[in-house]
């Protein structure tokens, strides 16, 4: 059994037995983790509120090489996302990501690229507003495709090479963008266009940080056909739907 300590943001947690909890939770050195929280649910626990979900701690743990979770002995908390339940748009973006996270990344794999992403939304969303969560949930949704492996050209169509013009065009179970002789390809219940001026969006995230993108602007309806595209992307690849998707697309 070893000792370790890693800076984490906790995913989710699942009720075990009476007082406990099964955390899984995301470190920046072992990846992706899932652990027993002994006591976790009592009033005087050692962990305190740092297990609420998207929290930034450092997390205190024993591993086994023969066992999948790892007890869990104590965690500090560095950033608490409580400043952002008070609106209702940035608690569901924190759903989102924590839901994203779990599924796209496999157990026990480092990512030290993806925890500073998650990080880098948390810390940007800080302030509120909804200017800044349609604007995290945008990078985030676009970097997670990207980090998985499964962003596809933006500027060439998957069927026949060309370039896409224009506008492009996507649709479920498709791995990539279409042109507009290939769009026949999809069904007519399954084609969505992704505009010129989103996939310029695309690539000023590519280049940029969250925080040198411009502010004003941002809400549900800016980029739509990107995020959309990219959520699709991501069902493809796990092969089921988000849970948390349609919750967002109603706020």
């Amino acid at each position: 059994m070893s000792a370790c300590v890693s800076e984490a943001i906790v995913l989710r947690t699942y009720p075990l037995k009476e007082a406990d909890l099964i955390v899984s939770f995301l470190t920046r050195d072992q990846g992706k983790l899932r652990g027993v929280a002994k006591r976790a649910r009592r009033p005087k626990s050692a962990f305190g509120a740092g297990l609420e979900r998207l929290s930034q701690v450092r997390m205190s743990y024993f591993q086994r090489e023969t066992r999948e979770l790892v007890n869990l002995n104590s965690c500090e908390l560095i950033r608490s996302p409580f400043g952002l339940l008070r609106q209702y748009e940035a608690g569901v973006a924190l759903d989102y990501f924590a839901e994203v996270t779990e599924q796209l990344l496999p157990p026990a794999e480092p990512n030290e690229r993806w925890f500073r992403l998650l990080a880098a939304m948390l810390e940007d969303m800080q302030p509120g507003g909804p200017d800044r969560v349609w604007r995290a949930v945008l990078y985030f949704s676009f970097w997670a495709v990207r980090l998985s492996g499964y962003l596809p050209d933006m500027d060439a169509c998957a069927a026949c090479g060309a370039a896409t013009g224009e506008n492009a065009f996507f649709g479920r179970g498709c791995a990539g963008l279409l042109c507009e002789a290939c769009r026949t390809k999809l069904a007519a219940g399954n084609r969505w266009t992704l505009s010129a001026a989103s996939r310029a969006i695309a690539g000023e995230m590519l280049r940029s940080p969250v925080g040198r993108l411009p502010l004003s602007g941002w809400g549900r309806e800016t980029a739509a056909d990107l995020r959309r595209f990219l959520v699709q992307q991501m069902e493809s690849h796990i092969e089921r739907r988000l849970v948390t998707v349609p919750v967002l697309e109603s706020v």
